[in-house]
């Protein structure tokens, strides 16, 4: 597995624990899950890089997300479908990764941590949201 698909993996993490935690200090509670998992130095940057952009415009996200998801409010989404959304819709706005690439991810993620179902909603809302941004 790429370093990148790794770092993603890492900021999904440390999103679905700062959710379990109530949402707050999402910063500190990254660091404590990624020194609990041994997290090499690059993966943690990279990683890192993610978690900050979801931190910094994490109203925003939340609220054009909701916009995409009107039968579906996000507090009623699960954990992970929430945070990988965030995350995607995070790197996205980013705007470093290819569009299709970043949505690609996601759907790995939400694969990978949630189930099927989770991975056909994640590509459903983050094509929305890319579309609706201009991106593809």
């Amino acid at each position: 597995m790429r370093i990148e698909s790794r770092a993603r993996a890492r900021a999904l993490q440390a999103l679905y624990a700062c959710d379990m935690r109530g949402g707050k200090n999402l910063d500190r509670v990254a660091s404590q899950v990624w020194d609990d998992l041994a997290v090499a130095p690059e993966e943690r940057r990279l990683a890192g890089l993610l978690v900050r952009e979801v931190a910094t415009a994490g109203g925003e996200l939340d609220a054009r997300l909701a916009v995409l998801t009107t039968n579906w409010r996000l507090e009623r989404l699960g954990a992970i479908e929430r945070s990988v959304l965030r995350l995607g819709a995070a790197e996205l706005m980013k705007g470093e990764t290819p569009p299709r690439v970043a949505i690609q991810e996601a759907v790995r993620l939400a694969e990978r941590f949630g189930t099927s179902a989770s991975a056909k909603f994640v590509n459903g809302v983050l094509d929305a949201f890319a579309r609706q941004a201009g991106m593809i």
